[in-house]
């Protein structure tokens, strides 16, 4: 009778430890998919994000870092309740190559700039003290970080990128084949595949915990605007591949596929938000609009173009919503912006168009994601520029300029938001507290 209440205590205390291990892993702060949205710790978690490309340029203590100005920006952030950042954590080298973000994190197959990913591991540390999540993009379609191109150098299937504008010459279409051939190169992927790895399995210097069990990292981005362009089929199964290796190596984290969903053009882009998520290992989905770039909105006609852009911006993330839907699956809006009046970009110019585009795409995705059906989980705006100026305002970025919102290849000021444009922080401002307060009630 003794062995037999020894043998019921000791299963019940088995039993008792690993229920109280299932709830600690359930209550550990990564970010979850549940019925179409997300959630941290069994609560609800909606937010309005921005894009913070350069952060880990700017945690170095190399060249082009500035940790002061990182702890201000995240400090400013902060205090406006942006707390989810979409961050580069990969760019490529050589360092010589024109319009790239410098200094690189990899500067050759499997060389990395000691400096640059200590400044990723500072960021993603000052993240944390601030209740921040950060989405990882791991690669990009365009050249301004090197990215896929960079691969198919690397893997010698070229001696160098046909770069598109502003390159001399430069020309879109033929940029786009080239760097979709990436996905059918063996080498080049592999070669990415090492990079993950890499950054997955890494212990951060500063909290010596690894990124794969880090729960600052919300996301796994597989690239920035993936597009498929002439090569569709090996794109789809690099992005169920890609996926696919991640979540073997990390089990905690979400995984996406960084793609701007339709675009303007689907047809020449190759892209289709079902078929781009629909991997059993892809847990969101993601789109961009572009009303500018995408030649619906002029803003030295912004009294005619206006209108028409913000009707077509809604009527997109529509479309999206409900191609999500039936993946269900969460959708975030992670890139949108617009420039300032008049297309000016001095940092002093007036932004009533733009402050008046960000509250109606925000209200957008607020009154969608208040929803029972969870239709959008999140919006990232492009992009956080704080206290950082262009050297010339609508030139071009180089090494030793301020990092701001706009990537190199871009006319710096474009659609940079400035720490001193209090007018467009308020709106963020008014939409942060909005999108806190969803499912909290």
């Amino acid at each position: 009778m003794i062995k037999n209440y020894l043998l019921l205590f000791f299963s019940l205390l088995f039993f008792a430890c690993n229920s109280g291990k299932e709830r600690q892993k359930d209550q550990n702060g990564f970010v979850k998919v549940k019925n179409s949205a997300f959630e941290i710790n069994g609560k609800p978690y909606y937010y309005l994000g921005t894009n913070f490309w350069y952060g880990m340029n700017l945690g170095s203590k190399g060249a082009g870092g500035d940790r002061e100005r990182l702890i201000r920006e995240l400090d400013r952030l902060s205090a406006m309740g942006v707390r989810n950042l979409r961050v580069v954590a990969g760019s490529e080298g050589p360092d010589t190559e024109p319009w790239r973000m410098l200094p690189s994190l990899q500067t050759a197959p499997g060389k990395y700039n000691q400096d640059v990913v200590e400044g990723l591991d500072f960021l993603l540390n000052e993240m944390k003290k601030r209740d921040m999540k950060a989405v990882m993009c791991l690669n990009d379609f365009w050249p301004w970080s090197g990215g896929m191109g960079q691969y198919l150098v690397w893997a010698g299937a070229a001696d160098s990128i046909p770069y598109p504008p502003p390159h001399p010459n430069g020309d879109w279409g033929k940029y786009a084949e080239f760097t979709a051939k990436f996905y059918s190169n063996q080498k080049a992927v592999e070669t990415f595949n090492k990079h993950i790895e890499f950054i997955i399995n890494r212990i951060n210097s500063v909290s010596k915990v690894a990124y794969k069990d880090d729960p600052t990292i919300m996301a796994w981005e597989l690239a920035n605007e993936p597009r498929g362009v002439n090569n569709i089929p090996d794109f789809l199964k690099w992005v169920d591949a890609t996926a696919g290796f991640i979540k073997n190596l990390d089990q905690n984290h979400l995984v996406t596929t960084g793609s701007e969903g339709k675009t303007s053009d689907d047809v020449a882009s190759g892209t289709n938000l079902k078929n781009d998520h629909s991997s059993k290992y892809i847990d969101y989905t993601t789109m961009h609009i572009w009303v500018q770039n995408w030649n619906f909105y002029d803003p030295k006609r912004a009294d005619k173009t206006y209108q028409p852009s913000v009707d077509y911006a809604l009527n997109y993330i529509k479309e999206h919503v409900e191609i999500a839907k039936k993946l269900n699956k969460p959708l975030v809006l992670e890139e949108f912006g617009i420039s300032r009046d008049l297309n000016s970009h001095e940092a002093t110019s007036q932004t009533s168009i733009r402050d008046k585009y960000y509250a109606r795409i925000f209200e957008e995705v607020f009154i969608r994601a208040n929803k029972k059906d969870n239709e959008l989980a999140g919006v990232n705006f492009w992009a956080w520029a704080g206290e950082g100026r262009p050297r010339v305002p609508d030139g071009f970025w180089k090494a030793g300029d301020d990092f701001i919102g706009d990537p190199p290849h871009e006319a710096q000021g474009w659609y940079s938001v400035y720490d001193t444009d209090s007018s467009t922080i308020n709106v963020i401002k008014t939409y942060t507290e909005k999108m806190d307060k969803i499912g909290k009630k």
